[in-house]
């Protein structure tokens, strides 16, 4: 790896971190009207989960992008690495836009499974630049695929 760039490990960080505030701009008005109304499945965490969940999560993301930014792989596969990381987030922020947005737990499944396809293939190209890079994503991973479960189950029971 590269020697350390304090903006670079910035910028790395950060991008997460406004996707997930733009996420939580449409999130925070709906959770305690629309989705407190929603009948939810038993395994449904409570709403002070998400928060600290997501904060890790994101700060993890951070890590692995910078990790793939600082390397020494060659340029096109950090290139396809930054966008596949970029179209996850983006995907991230329109599931938040779709479920709590527009209140939609149907248009959220389709967004969610999407996302998820994305973080994997992210991951792989993580991996293809630095294992350490990947790793980081495997509780992002694992978090969606529960996400996903969860976002399913309330959209049938609803």
């Amino acid at each position: 790896m590269k020697g350390f760039s304090l903006q670079t490990f910035i910028i790395a960080l950060l991008l997460p971190f406004v996707a997930g505030g733009i996420g939580s701009y449409f999130t925070t008005p709906a959770l305690n009207v629309w989705y407190m109304e929603l009948a939810k499945p038993p395994f449904n965490p409570p709403n002070i989960v998400f928060g600290p969940v997501w904060t890790i999560l994101y700060l993890l993301q951070g890590i692995a992008f910078y990790t793939v930014l600082r390397s020494k792989a060659k340029a096109a596969d950090k290139n396809y690495a930054s966008v596949l990381f970029v179209i996850q987030l983006v995907l991230n922020t329109l599931w938040s836009i779709a479920f709590f947005g527009y209140r939609n737990p149907e248009l959220g499944v389709g967004v969610i499974i999407m996302l998820l396809v994305f973080i994997l293939l992210t991951k792989r190209a993580f991996d293809k630049i630095s294992k350490n890079a990947g790793y980081l994503f495997i509780p992002y991973i694992a978090w969606v695929s529960f996400a996903t479960v969860l976002n399913i189950a309330i959209a049938v029971l609803n």
